[in-house]
């Protein structure tokens, strides 16, 4: 029978081993004596590192979440909190979901169970989901509009063309060409909402030569703006269609150069992402490119439509680009976010690296 409680305790440490919670024990004078595996992956430091510390190293928020579990400690009264912004060693900003219990025992003083969910990745699942599902829904109405309008309006220009041919007068005519003038106009612009068309030409490729491409144009003659890099070198090559991936990220870096003031600052960074989510894919490999700018923000009031086509904050803009953008890196089973506040202003990249079966 002497076996039976090493059993136990050894069936427990495995669940606190693999368990995606993180669970942390204090002491009732918030001095942490534990802490989990995933409590070490979300705080970024070992439990060696991590023991001996008080609360307030570890977590803080604007909500007074220490006084809340010091009053727990005196009530032993459990609570939880839900969708709560706080900062992991002062530093790593995360949205969790926790619970405060306090353990009781005869032979020990009051212990607090810590346990926090973050739901961070979680949301951005969520949004990622949204956002794809918006684009596919986006693209076949577009192809239904597309189909609707190009038909007519190539038999409105072979009209206008066939009425110039019976017309002699010059000032006449003048009127068929305007019709026939508006009505390439049209042409391209349906050309332009549904992008690139014919199957992507799939290649291996090094995604910094694309970068570096980009660069070349977008920041030709653009000596008002200051441009650096930040480069992961160890970055693999992807299988990709190098003319749609320079056209979707030249699309995302000439909106930054459009919005950055004079002496403006715009930042390219790339960095590898492991066992990444994107939709209903996790790829064990995936590449994440920052394009950052220091421009006056997008504006909240289309914040949530900022992909779609025909939206734009700028008044000379034809809100094309980062949808058609959003389109090709979708065609790469990739997708594009974007963060913004007034002066910061971040659209991520999302590419997995694949190899030429598609396995990630």
């Amino acid at each position: 029978m002497a076996a039976v409680p090493n059993t136990f305790t050894e069936m427990h440490q495995r669940i606190l081993d693999n368990i995606n919670t993180a669970v942390m024990l204090f002491k009732a004078d918030l001095t942490l004596i534990y802490a989990n595996p995933a409590a070490e992956m979300l705080l970024g430091a070992s439990m060696h590192r991590l023991v001996g510390l008080n609360f307030d190293d570890l977590i803080s928020a604007k909500e007074p979440i220490k006084e809340q579990v010091a009053n727990a400690v005196e009530t032993t009264h459990p609570f939880s909190r839900h969708e709560q912004a706080i900062s992991l060693m002062r530093e790593k900003e995360v949205t969790v979901d926790f619970t405060v219990n306090i353990l009781l025992s005869a032979f020990t003083e009051k212990e607090i169970l810590f346990e926090m969910f973050p739901i961070d990745r979680l949301r951005r699942i969520l949004r990622d989901d949204a956002i794809l599902s918006q684009q596919d829904t986006t693209q076949d109405l577009l192809r239904g509009l597309a189909h609707e309008i190009k038909n007519p309006l190539s038999g409105l220009r072979g009209a206008a063309q066939l009425l110039e041919r019976e017309l002699h007068s010059e000032d006449q005519k003048e009127y068929t060409r305007v019709i026939i003038g508006e009505a390439d106009r049209l042409q391209k612009l349906v050309n332009r909402l549904l992008g690139p068309s014919g199957m992507p030409n799939f290649v291996e490729l090094n995604i910094h030569e694309v970068l570096e491409y980009v660069v070349n144009i977008a920041f030709k003659n653009k000596d008002g703006i200051n441009f650096s890099r930040d480069y992961d070198p160890s970055i693999p090559n992807i299988i990709g269609d190098h003319d749609l991936l320079i056209q979707a990220i030249l699309n995302i870096v000439n909106n930054a150069v459009e919005v950055v003031e004079e002496n403006g600052n715009i930042n390219i960074k790339t960095r590898v992402l492991r066992n990444f989510t994107i939709g209903e894919n996790t790829y064990r490999l995936v590449i994440k490119l920052d394009v950052m700018d220091d421009g006056h923000g997008v504006s909240e009031d289309i914040k949530d439509k900022i992909f779609f086509p025909m939206i734009t904050g700028r008044a000379e803009g034809t809100g094309l680009g980062l949808s058609i953008a959003q389109r090709l890196v979708h065609q790469h089973s990739g997708l594009i976010e974007c963060e913004s506040e007034p002066g910061k202003t971040i659209f991520s990249v999302f590419l997995p690296i694949t190899n030429e079966n598609g396995e990630g």
